[in-house]
Parts: structure tokens; sequence; C-alpha cells
């Protein structure tokens, strides 16, 4: 089966490039265009193509929106967001609205090729100029799930624990038994998949459990 691709940009110049650059890839096709939000919107429902590539200023409704909308309607399609700008604001913003990647115009002789295949792959693809700074608020999000993993009790052992707490000691501070306290720490560790003290400690000051 051919990948389908939906190109949605309201100048007609960047239509025409795009496309030239997608029709070097042997087995991809692009099966609509759109030229502004609404209208890839449409295409998306009519044609529920395995990726498009949004612009982000389109008039009417802008790509993030239209982001949003298209992949409600179709969620098979991965979205690319193309922008002249190489903003982390819109990056985070693509990503919250259910993109896959963010590719910057003066990138996409370069990087169009690459940046398909991995949305189409359902892998993210970002931009170098912004790559990283997206890389970061992922790992943001990612501590705070972990945290969100542990009971009260267990962050307030785990803090004790990198302190460098033994577990008698730990027991000691928390009132309860030795024993509850190993059980609390073995749950830690396997919520939190670490394998050592070690880990433990750097993972509390990753997450500003303790100060260094």
């Amino acid at each position: 089966m051919p990948l389908r691709i939906l190109i949605a940009d309201d100048h007609n110049v960047v239509r025409r490039g795009l496309k030239a650059i997608l029709r070097s890839k042997r087995g991809w096709k692009v099966c609509a265009e759109a030229t502004d939000g609404r209208d890839a919107v449409e295409k998306a429902r009519r044609f529920e193509p395995d990726v498009a590539i949004v612009d982000v200023g389109m008039p009417g409704l802008n790509g993030i929106e239209t982001t949003h909308q298209i992949r409600r309607i179709s969620p098979r399609t991965e979205v690319l967001i193309l922008s002249a700008h190489s903003s982390e604001k819109l990056a985070r913003e693509a990503l919250a609205a259910g993109a896959q990647g963010y590719l910057v115009k003066d990138d996409a002789d370069e990087d169009l090729l690459a940046a398909v295949d991995a949305v189409r792959r359902h892998k993210p693809y970002f931009t170098s100029r912004v790559c990283a700074a997206v890389a970061q608020e992922q790992a943001r999000a990612s501590r705070k799930r972990s945290r969100g993993l542990l009971t009260p009790r267990e962050r307030e052992i785990t803090q004790l624990l990198a302190e460098g707490k033994t577990n008698k000691e730990v027991a000691q501070t928390l009132g309860i038994s030795v024993k509850t306290a190993e059980t609390h720490r073995a749950n830690v560790m396997l919520k939190l998949n670490l394998h050592s003290v070690t880990d433990l400690v750097h993972y509390a000051i990753r997450n500003e459990m303790i100060r260094t």
C-alpha cells in the first residue's frame, strides 16, 4: 500500500515544493491538498491520509487547532507540523494537540523525507532547533508521571533512603516496623524501575527531593 499524504499550506509555491520532494520517495503519494485549516480537516475526513503535513500559520483555522481536529476525526492520521519559526512554545503546543512531528520550513529540503518517515512509523520527529527543548519538556513530564506513581508514604521513604538512612532508621523515623519499611522500599524500587540505592539517590536529586 502506498503512503498517502495530505499537504495543507496556504501558499501554492510551498505545496509544489513539498510535492516535488515527496515524489522522490517511491511508494509515497500526495492524496490531497488543502489551502486552509478547515479545508485540511475536511480533506482529512474524506481521504483519511496516513500523514498530514500541516502549516502552523494557515488562515481561518491555525495549524495547532487543525491538528487537534484532524486527530479527533481521523486518529490513524499522524500529523507533521510545518512552521517558519523554531519556536519551543509552538512545538509544545503542537505536541499537546497530537502532532507527532515539528519541522521548520527552512529545514524541509534536507529533513522532510526523514520527518515524514519517522511520523508514519509513529515516532516523534522535531527539527534540531527545538528538539532539545522538547526532549527536556518530555523528560519533565515523565518525571512528573513517575512521581505520581508513588504514594505519599513511599515519597517520604524515598527521601529518607536517599538521605542515607537505613531501613531500621527509616522505620524508627516513621514509627513503622523494619519489615514494613523494607516492603515500601521494594515497592519504590519496582515502581521506578531502580536497581540500587545510587539510582534512588539520583532519582531524588533529579526530582528535587533532596539537595546535593
